[in-house]
């Protein structure tokens, strides 16, 4: 079947920046959607124009009852890269579709910065929590970012100014490749700009002596989380972490998840990924909730429950994490529901539940290993190491 949809990336320059191939779809089209600025700029005086939907999901539906007749929806840029072209071929066999991309503004961005893409994080924080940027604050760092308004460059500032990086360079891009374009330079520590509201940020992150270091390596300090002192700590939870295996879009489901630490992890460690806490405490979950936003993985969803009653009509996990209390009844709601190549990693401090862990590891197998930590600290005048409890941690693969 010949496509009928037709999705066109276009830039301040309108109809001039189109090849003349995709320039003849816009003017032959019988229906166009888009934006007011993407309809200022396109040229079809016969077409019917129809703005975005609200909500915007209703798009898909919209498009569907469009079929028959020759539809061209407007993107900015690259329809693929962050836009819309992804979520609409998620919906709608891409055989039906022909896409034609434009500069993006991350192109744009760093040509007007002389920065090579190889090179740079390309992040976007247009309609979604502007927190998600946290994650990638570190020394030495170039990131080009989609904001989400006027007032999101002054927000990244705050973000940059609190974590000790207020010296990094700061470059605000508006209405590029057109006669209107704009730019703003400036520190995180002094931004001041008052910006269009529809820009493209530039960061080069350049960090202060005092400047909290957060890879994205596992193993964050544990002072970096809120906490009641009930959490995995730094070195078990960089192993757990390895047994887990993050990786990119994956789901976690951290049963008795505390104040988040594993899970936050998780997410910081993959792009994409999605974490599920379930935390019958309130408390912890608000201490979770904190600590997620403070480091960057806003999107951490946590749920008021225990297991197995809580784990009801979860999306299948990727990778389960039980801090404790893992039981027979758990095990198999856990198991069950538990993707192939999932991973299941649990971990046991008291002898109860460790014994546990030894009976399902006989059943099932996986390994086991007692991981054991100590750290130096003052014993009266002098230095000496002063252990944690012990850790039994079983872990294994779904094949």
């Amino acid at each position: 079947m010949k496509p009928w949809l037709h999705i066109v990336g276009i830039g301040e320059d309108g109809m001039d920046g189109l090849v003349p191939a995709t320039r003849a779809v816009v003017e032959a089209a019988d229906v166009i959607i888009g934006g007011d600025r993407h309809h200022e700029l396109s040229v079809n005086p016969k077409a019917q124009r129809l703005a975005w939907p609200s909500p915007f999901d209703a798009l898909i539906g919209d498009l569907k009852a469009l079929k028959g007749q020759r539809v061209v929806v407007l993107a900015t840029g690259d329809p693929l890269w962050f836009s819309v072209g992804a979520r609409i071929g998620r919906e709608i066999d891409p055989t039906q579709i022909t896409y034609h991309p434009q500069l993006s503004a991350f192109q744009l961005a760093a040509a007007r910065m002389g920065w090579s893409m190889a090179d740079v994080e390309t992040l976007t924080v247009h309609g979604r929590p502007v927190e998600q940027m946290i994650a990638f604050i570190q020394p030495d760092q170039r990131l080009l970012i989609l904001t989400t308004g006027a007032e999101t460059p002054a927000q990244i500032a705050g973000f940059l100014t609190d974590r000790g990086f207020g010296g990094s360079r700061m470059t605000v891009l508006a209405a590029m490749g057109g006669d209107r374009e704009q730019r703003f330079d400036g520190t995180a520590a002094d931004w001041n700009h008052e910006v269009p509201a529809f820009n493209t940020l530039a960061v080069d992150c350049v960090a202060d002596p005092d400047a909290a270091l957060l890879p994205r390596v596992p193993g964050l300090p544990d002072d970096l989380f809120q906490s009641d002192g009930t959490m995995t700590k730094r070195e078990v939870r960089a192993v757990t972490m390895s047994k887990l295996m993050p990786m990119r879009g994956a789901l976690l489901w951290d049963i008795g998840t505390g104040c988040g630490s594993v899970a936050i992890e998780w997410m910081r460690a993959a792009r994409y990924a999605q974490a599920i806490g379930l935390e019958p405490r309130a408390d912890r979950r608000a201490m979770a909730a904190d600590n997620a936003l403070a480091l960057g993985v806003p999107r951490l969803t946590l749920i008021d429950g225990s297991a197995p009653e809580g784990l009801a009509d979860l999306p299948a996990p990727d990778a389960v994490f039980i801090g404790g209390g893992l039981s027979a009844e758990v095990f198999e709601v856990v198991w069950s529901s538990l993707k192939p190549l999932g991973r299941l990693v649990a971990n046991a401090v008291t002898l109860e539940s460790e014994a546990a862990l030894i009976d399902l590891q006989k059943q099932h197998g996986g390994d086991l290993a007692k991981i054991s930590v100590h750290r130096a600290d003052d014993v009266g005048p002098y230095r000496g190491w002063r252990p944690f409890m012990p850790v039994t941690q079983w872990s294994l693969i779904k094949r």
